[in-house]
């Protein structure tokens, strides 16, 4: 009886921290989004609007992800399979992990250092991260050429409208 007991409370406590999509689907990103800074490699900060300014005309997919995250490591090889097929689309990936040391290990460990990459030392929870209603990783956005939102919420890299957007975008 505990053992079900314990089962039932470990299946509600998963279940109400599962992601879920966000009521309000977003096409753009508030000021305060757009100002929010992230670190690259070697430390400098740089704001969400200079990444997309940087990847303006272009087809942008942003892969939101983390060493430590079991589902982003799983679904990694699919993100670079995405990524391979879609050679004129830039890719962009935002870290969440906890420290510099582990974002500098992370993109060592899994060959991420010739990819364009961004870690949040603010920390998960930011005014960037709020605004795009982010509870979960992985996580991927679709932006089009004009820095608009084209995907808003997909949570794996083989959800199907992820390639539609971008073919959409491509014609």
């Amino acid at each position: 009886m505990k053992k079900l007991a314990f089962i039932f409370m470990i299946g509600v406590f998963g279940l109400s921290y599962a992601q879920q999509q966000p009521k309000v689907l977003k096409t753009s990103f508030s000021k305060g989004a757009l100002i929010q800074k992230l670190e690259d490699e070697e430390g400098k900060n740089i704001t969400i609007q200079q990444i997309l300014d940087e990847h303006k005309g272009k087809i942008l997919v942003i892969d939101f992800w983390a060493g430590w995250c079991r589902d982003c490591l799983k679904a990694l090889p699919k993100a670079e399979e995405l990524e391979k097929n879609n050679p004129n689309v830039d890719f962009v990936f935002l870290s969440l992990e906890r420290s510099k040391e582990g974002f500098d290990k992370s993109l060592d460990r899994f060959n991420m250092k010739d990819k364009d990459n961004y870690w949040f030392a603010s920390g998960w929870k930011n005014d960037f991260n709020n605004y795009i209603d982010l509870n979960w990783i992985p996580r991927y956005m679709v932006i089009d050429q004009k820095s608009s939102i084209a995907k808003y919420y997909a949570i794996s890299p083989e959800d199907p409208e992820i390639q539609e957007t971008i073919n959409r975008l491509l014609q």
